[in-house]
This record gives C-alpha cells, sequence and structure tokens, in this order.
C-alpha cells in the first residue's frame, strides 16, 4: 500500500483528489492538510510514501517543505503539484531533487501512474515542462536584490524597506537602480512583477 500525504489548500481540490485517490487499492491517503505547517508535521511525524504538494501555500511553500524532507533525510517521494510553469520553480524544484513535478491540468490518471513510478525510482515531470526544464533562465538578481525586491512585491515604500532591512534609504535606491537594469524595464513595480512571474522571488528556508 502507498501511503500518500496530500497537501493542497484549495478545498474543493483537495477533497477531489482524496476521493479519487482512494478509489485505487494499492493507495491510502493517510492525512490531506490545507497548508504547509501541517504538512511537515504530518511528514516527520507519519513518514509518508509520498508527498503530494501544493507549490503555494500558507506557512510554508511546496518548495520549502521538499527542502526540509532532502535536509532531514527522509525517504518520502515528493511530488510538486503546481498551476505555475515558471522556470524559477522548476529550477528550485529540480536542486531540491523532487521525484515529480506536475502541472494541475493533468488528467487524474497521470497523477495515479505518477505516484507508481516515483514509487518505483523514476522521475515524472509534465510533459508540457519538458520544453522549459531544458531552456531554463538563470536567475540574474542578487540575494539583497531579491530581499528588496521581495517586499517591494509586497507593497513597502523605499522607507519601509530601508527600516525593514537594517540599510539607508540610498543602498535601497541602488539596490533597486541595478535590479532594474537587470531586468530591462522602467520601475520597481515592473521588476518585482516579472522576479515573481519567473519565480524568482521564492525564497528557500
Amino acid at each position: 500500500m502507498i501511503r500518500v500525504c496530500l497537501a493542497e489548500d484549495q478545498n474543493m481540490l483537495r477533497g477531489a483528489l482524496q476521493s479519487l485517490l482512494s478509489f485505487e487499492e494499492d493507495i491510502e491517503v493517510i492525512a490531506e492538510v490545507a497548508d504547509g505547517g501541517h504538512a511537515w508535521d504530518v511528514i516527520r511525524q507519519q513518514v509518508p510514501d509520498v508527498c503530494i504538494l501544493d507549490i503555494e501555500m500558507p506557512q510554508l511553500t511546496g518548495l520549502q517543505i521538499a527542502e526540509k524532507v532532502k535536509g532531514a533525510h527522509l525517504p518520502c517521494k515528493v511530488i510538486i503539484v503546481t498551476t505555475f510553469a515558471r522556470p524559477g520553480y522548476l529550477q528550485k524544484a529540480m536542486a531540491c531533487e523532487v521525484d515529480g513535478y506536475l502541472l494541475k491540468d493533468e488528467p487524474i490518471a497521470y497523477l495515479i501512474d505518477s505516484i507508481r513510478k516515483v514509487m518505483q525510482g523514476e522521475k515524472v515531470i509534465s510533459r508540457d515542462l519538458a520544453t522549459t526544464l531544458f531552456m531554463q533562465e538563470q536567475n540574474p538578481l542578487s540575494e539583497s536584490e531579491r530581499k528588496i525586491l521581495r517586499l517591494v512585491h509586497n507593497g513597502l515604500s523605499t522607507s519601509e524597506i530601508s527600516h525593514s532591512l537594517f540599510l539607508t534609504t540610498g543602498t535601497v535606491r541602488n539596490y533597486l537602480s541595478i535590479a532594474i537594469q537587470k531586468l530591462r524595464v522602467t520601475s520597481r513595480q515592473q521588476a518585482a512583477r516579472i522576479a515573481q512571474e519567473k519565480g524568482w522571488l521564492e525564497e528557500m528556508e
């Protein structure tokens, strides 16, 4: 029996997946949770065979949990499910050595087949992401630039960013100017939006 932990913050989708997986004789959903914090608790305590993780959840993202699973040397297989085909996310998933990376619009049969394949030691990636995997765009931003753009994305002003990161306003403006140049845009808001869309602002713990 393949023991599965299902972590998805959309209640309807999580319930549908749990119901469909329960029809499979060799799969048992031992837990279904709505956020990354609870997911990590279940994974540590029950050590499921396969963790199906939404890439964006409250408390901890799927990628952050994948990093923790790897760091803790747990034997769980990790399948990330996402609506996002962002190169940055895919690159981080590969760095975390996840076992599967699937788009949510795949048929349920594809997910079920993927669960069985990763248990056999295979790696699974959605077909539509194959090209993205081989055309990964490198993140040109430094960690400081990413931190500042993260705060811009969250709506903070220059002075608020300065106070939050213990930097002078001049230093913050310099980092923003460099980031704007690197991303070939004309404003900090555009830089933050593009960096977010590419998955470059995702913070790993």
